[in-house]
């Protein structure tokens, strides 16, 4: 057996050294330097990174999204030359928009056989090279480039990985043409290992000119979409608010579970009353909390805390911020929380603002138990009183992953957001939900994963590959299809445009109904539990029976026909 010290070596020696511990893949024959080397870690019993293999491109990049966010380790995408990058683009694009670190790399040709010293599969002739395909990927990726030659393969590589893991993070693309795969490496004489990526804080001068104006606010409020992502400052957000009695509201697009939604300064998802005489406003980990983006939401100031806060892949972004603390959140509110303990706060304002904002969450819970009942009149089955039965039989450290549309805003509202790392909503488009579901129940293989998904996002997802990877991968997930047999969202955005058109009066709709397959039944091939729910009888003996199979190592499918 001959040890070939090539490419393929330098590749995942750079992983190893980047601390990356999976390699998702929805592999081509570009890579076989790399499963030589694979081949030569499992057989040399080495540490290094776990080849996950999956039947699609998209597939592979959401499992490594939904590693990432649980873990915030960033891990390696091998995809197949030109079509395997395009196809896996979608995934690309949505861990952009969701600042998620990750290295991306396909291979290339540069000789297309022409090489009289090295024979290369005819396919690179067949149409498979497009001609650098870091062309088509800019647009969704931090950075895209092609590897410039066999000597600095290697340091590409950890230079990728460095830069993925800066603020803003995101996804890294990099072409390795196969020739430079297989030429010869040789390991630099001293390998360093790669430092953390370092942890930004605000100006000292930013961060008291916010704690002055906390000090001296009488109506001080908190908006966060983003923050939760770390669980570090969900912790620290609890913190603050607890300490100066401010409430707390989850933004509009809020995608993580930022606040205790059981606390008594909790004000919900999307209420924005309590802004109308706030003095101050903490937007923490804020993307696009206000809609439209005109309308201010105060005549108080606004401060952003993130150490990203202008997002350069959105076309347009108005946060009308007056301030900015512009660093780690985490680090950002404990220097506010440290500036606060040392200054003096009238007790009587503090008190009387947790008085206040008590009662409010207290009036805002009571509303939504309220709807939740409503919803139990008859026998169908409403959203609520599928998410009320959630509510009271999933356990207490459930993961939810959220890929709905129209029901998304009841999702955020009513189910439980108790815990850091208990709700995650993608972003970049539909199609992605089960790839990231599977990837955060890689991450966190004891706690319970369920996602809720309509029926109209279901069938963008790679429903087959995602069932085979959880199969082939033992990560086994709760999928619970709120099916109302229609793309909802197609039909108000018509209505609301042509509320007395021809459609509106008539009933007649365009790109709305869906004649949908037995989704209970697509996981019979896996050996998977599959049921169809369609009264709310018959939701609690489902949904235990859900978490039974995922007990057994089965992924469990509910199709639960909802009337909304």
């Amino acid at each position: 057996m001959k040890n070939y010290l090539d490419g393929g070596e330098a590749i995942l020696e750079a992983f190893r050294k980047l601390k990356i511990d999976y390699i998702m893949s929805s592999p081509g024959s570009e890579w076989s330097p790399i499963w030589e080397a694979l081949a030569r870690q499992t057989l040399e019993n080495r540490a290094g990174p776990t080849f996950v293999e999956s039947w699609h491109e998209t597939l592979a990049v959401n499992m490594a999204t939904g590693y990432t966010l649980m873990t915030e380790r960033p891990q390696a995408v091998l995809v197949h030359a030109g079509v395997g990058v395009l196809q896996g683009s979608m995934g690309i694009h949505g861990a952009l928009q969701n600042e998620v670190p990750m290295v991306v790399m396909s291979g290339e040709s540069q000789t297309l056989g022409e090489n009289p010293d090295l024979d290369i599969e005819q396919q690179w002739y067949g149409g498979l090279t497009v001609g650098g395909i870091e062309r088509f990927v800019e647009p969704v990726t931090k950075w895209a480039r092609a590897v410039t030659s066999p000597y600095t393969l290697y340091e590409s590589v950890i230079r990728a990985g460095e830069m993925a893991q800066r603020a803003p993070k995101g996804p890294i693309y990099l072409n390795v043409a196969l020739e430079h795969m297989l030429h010869d490496w040789t390991p630099p004489a001293s390998s360093r290992e790669v430092p953390p990526a370092p942890v930004t804080q605000p100006r000292p001068q930013d961060v008291e000119t916010v704690a002055e104006l906390l000090r001296n606010a009488k109506s001080p409020v908190i908006v966060t979409e983003t923050a939760g992502r770390d669980p570090k400052a969900f912790s620290a957000l609890k913190e603050l608010a607890d300490l100066l009695a401010i409430p707390v509201i989850n933004g509009r697009v809020s995608a993580y579970a930022n606040f205790p939604t059981d606390h008594p300064l909790y004000l919900g998802m999307g209420r924005y009353k309590a802004l109308d005489d706030a003095d101050l406003v903490l937007l923490v980990g804020g993307r696009a909390p206000w809609y439209p983006p005109r309308r201010r939401p105060t005549r108080g100031k606004i401060v952003a805390i993130h150490d990203h806060p202008l997002k350069e892949h959105m076309v347009y972004q108005n946060l009308h911020v007056d301030l900015y603390l512009e660093g780690d959140i985490v680090e950002s509110l404990m220097l506010l929380i440290a500036a606060a303990k040392s200054a003096k706060i009238e007790p009587a304002t503090v008190t009387a603002r947790r008085q206040r904002w008590t009662r409010e969450h207290e009036s805002y819970v009571a509303e939504l138990r309220a709807e939740r009942e409503k919803a139990q009149n008859g026998s169908a089955i409403d959203p609520l009183s599928l998410l009320a039965a959630l509510g009271e039989l999933m356990p207490d450290d459930t993961i939810y992953v959220d890929e709905t549309i129209t029901h998304s805003p009841l999702i955020r509202q009513h189910l439980p957001q108790r815990t850091a790392q208990s709700f995650y909503r993608g972003s970049g488009g539909l199609g992605q939900g089960i790839g990231t579901a599977l990837g955060i129940k890689l991450a966190a293989p004891q706690r319970p994963v369920a996602l809720l998904i309509g029926d109209g996002s279901f069938l963008y997802n790679p429903v087959i590959q995602a069932l085979g990877a959880s199969q082939r991968h033992d990560l086994p997930i709760v999928i619970v299809i709120l099916n109302n047999k229609k793309y909802e969202a197609m039909r108000k955005g018509h209505v609301h445009h042509y509320p007395d058109g021809a459609s509106a009066s008539k009933g007649l709709h365009f790109g709305v109904t869906i004649d949908g397959p037995d989704y209970e039944q697509l996981g019979s091939h896996f050996g998977f539990h599959g049921e169809r729910v369609e009264y709310r009888a018959e939701l609690e003996v489902a949904l235990r029976s859900a978490l039974a199979a995922t007990k057994e190592g089965r992924t469990a499918i509910l199709n639960v026909v909802v009337s909304r």
